[in-house]
């Protein structure tokens, strides 16, 4: 608990993946993916319950070892692609409330493909959504200058080339670009009624908190190799 609110961790992890085949059962170091979130939540009391949401036996069996429960699988329904987080989060913590017969305050996402959270991001995350009364509370990273929106470009069908947005063509010098951020996947948190009446991941009241270093979600099999070289490379930083 944290403040007297009771928390349910959720992490969603579905069996299919068209850019990594079972992307949530791929190692980090010899660690799956989905495993490395059960170590977070370890470092975690504020969490009452914790619970996988997965199609799949095997990632459900990974997870429990990892002391993440799996009381339930997700159906068909919520399994596809284009499925969204809000419909996944409602029914796990519906399902939970049911089997657990209790009401949970809070609902904390947590997606193992961003795998150098740590629990006092996590932490900080419920800090603030519990302190700031707010709705819901995510992480983000502040995104590259080099990506920011007025630099990027489009390619119209007939080949000619143009700015994403008109206002780009008055960008000289990245000073002039006002800072933006890209969700990082590391925490997200709700209250009850967000998800459950707001029906919404991004409530009527919703706070940021900004996490520095590095931080890559994985999409691709070059971002398990680039976490991977990150990770090394702070092992021998510290080794120093």
């Amino acid at each position: 608990m944290i403040n007297n609110k009771s928390v349910l961790a959720v992490v969603p992890a579905r069996g299919g993946s068209k850019g990594i085949p079972l992307k949530n059962l791929q190692p980090v170091n010899g660690v799956p993916l989905v495993a490395l979130v059960g170590r977070v939540l370890a470092a975690l009391p504020e969490v009452d319950r914790a619970v996988v949401s997965t199609d799949h036996d095997e990632i459900a069996a990974v997870a429990e070892v990892a002391g993440i429960a799996a009381p339930f699988r997700r159906p068909d329904t919520l399994s596809g692609d284009r499925i969204g987080d809000i419909d996944v989060l409602i029914h796990a913590l519906e399902t939970c409330e049911k089997f657990d017969g209790v009401k949970y305050d809070i609902v904390l996402m947590l997606q193992p493909t961003s795998p150098l959270r740590t629990s006092a991001d996590v932490r900080e995350c419920l800090i603030k959504l519990v302190d700031g009364n707010w709705d819901a509370v995510w992480t983000v990273s502040e995104t590259d200058s080099k990506n920011h929106p007025l630099k990027q470009l489009v390619l119209e069908a007939d080949g000619v080339m143009d700015y994403y947005d008109p206002a780009g063509a008055n960008i000289i010098a990245r000073q002039q670009l006002k800072p933006v951020y890209h969700r990082n996947g590391i925490a997200y948190a709700f209250t009850r009624d967000c998800i459950l009446n707001q029906k919404t991941i991004k409530g009527a009241r919703t706070a940021a908190v900004v996490i520095k270093g590095e931080h890559i979600s994985i999409d691709t099999m070059w971002d398990l190799q680039l976490i991977e070289f990150i990770q090394s490379r702070k092992s021998s930083q510290s080794i120093k």
